[in-house]
């Protein structure tokens, strides 16, 4: 019997749920973030780091070329595979020209023939590249004017078509992180347009999107940071084949006053896999104090890793900043123990 290429994926990703969404076998998780497109805010300037390294101000809105310095990605990610990290998450953005839609795409976007041969370069690293494309409204800028057509059939039409193509540019890699953190109005208040999905429409699409993702093979990943304000509804509602990752970059883990500690703990309670998100964004201790909190009150059925997410960009001004978090990813990878 004869079927078509997108039949055969469609099964073998059936065939696979089990192993691939159960977890017992998948291989744990030291991953970092990196940024290829940086269109994913708009209208905003921050402070990414402050005076605390003198780093100027980064402004946050929509470019129409990309701003990515090769030296410090090759840096990035030749420190990673020396210090025996096995995971690099890469946020796309307007970062690939993609050919479903190539109108998103930037002035020095990576044509797919580039995307392709870096990833055959990171695994033979010993990296697992992962692709991003975060679709929550407070992140979405790089769509274009997709952005300002949230919920609509051809809204839906263009994610669809994204997600297939990142699957088969990625060779149908074990995860898709989705984003989907920070949409709110608290985040989006120095925008100059402002989209907020909330209750049934916040469910309907984030549901769409994690099936959309399933059916290539895919296992679909989040910030887990909309439980925070829908505890009881997340908990309820939430397919458990979703990866959480609940980001926290401060000190407190104590369960009586940290809202970080009582999510990972009610996680892990409820039953969803886990990858605990540290950074060196706001302090040098929150890492290693993330993986040993995770690593003493996760369970290891449940506990996939663990992830690092600077918050820099892929510019050579940030150099120091990447290499300290790397170092401390190698410092909690060696305190961890061999059992990791």
């Amino acid at each position: 019997m004869n079927i078509s290429r997108r039949e055969f994926i469609g099964t073998a990703a059936m065939a696979g749920a089990t192993t691939l969404f159960g977890g017992g076998k998948d291989t744990f998780i030291w991953a970092y973030l990196v940024h290829l497109g940086m269109n994913s805010w708009a209208d905003i300037k921050l402070e990414c780091w402050g005076k605390k390294t003198g780093l100027p101000a980064f402004t946050h809105s929509y470019m129409d070329y990309l701003r990515f310095d090769r030296e410090q990605w090759d840096f990035v990610t030749g420190e990673m595979a020396k210090a025996g990290m096995n995971m690099i998450v890469i946020d796309l953005a307007e970062g690939v020209k993609f050919d479903s839609h190539p109108e998103l795409a930037v002035k020095g976007s990576w044509s797919k023939e580039e995307m392709k041969k870096e990833l055959d370069r990171l695994r033979g690293m010993g990296l697992e590249p992962i692709p991003k494309m975060n679709f929550s409204t407070c992140h979405d800028s790089w769509l274009k004017d997709y952005h300002r057509m949230v919920s609509t059939r051809k809204y839906y039409e263009v994610c669809s078509d994204l997600i297939r193509e990142v699957s088969e540019l990625f060779g149908h890699p074990r995860y898709l992180h989705l984003g989907y953190d920070e949409e709110n109005y608290g985040n989006q208040t120095q925008y100059e347009f402002v989209v907020v999905r909330q209750g049934e429409l916040w469910w309907h699409d984030f549901l769409w999107f994690a099936k959309t993702t399933e059916a290539t093979g895919m296992r679909p990943w989040i910030w887990s940071d909309y439980y925070h304000k829908h505890e009881e509804e997340f908990l309820r509602r939430m397919p458990k084949s979703v990866l959480q990752s609940n980001w926290y970059y401060g000190n407190d883990f104590d369960p009586k006053t940290s809202v970080a500690a009582k999510t990972y703990l009610a996680f892990d309670k409820a039953g969803f896999d886990q990858v605990p998100c540290g950074s060196n964004w706001a302090t040098d201790q929150n890492f290693g104090l993330t993986v040993d909190f995770a690593k003493r009150n996760i369970s290891k059925e449940h506990l996939k890793g663990f992830f690092m997410a600077p918050w820099t960009r892929t510019l050579n001004a940030f150099r120091q900043k990447d290499g300290e978090a790397i170092d401390l990813v190698k410092a909690a990878m060696k305190a961890a123990g061999t059992d990791s």
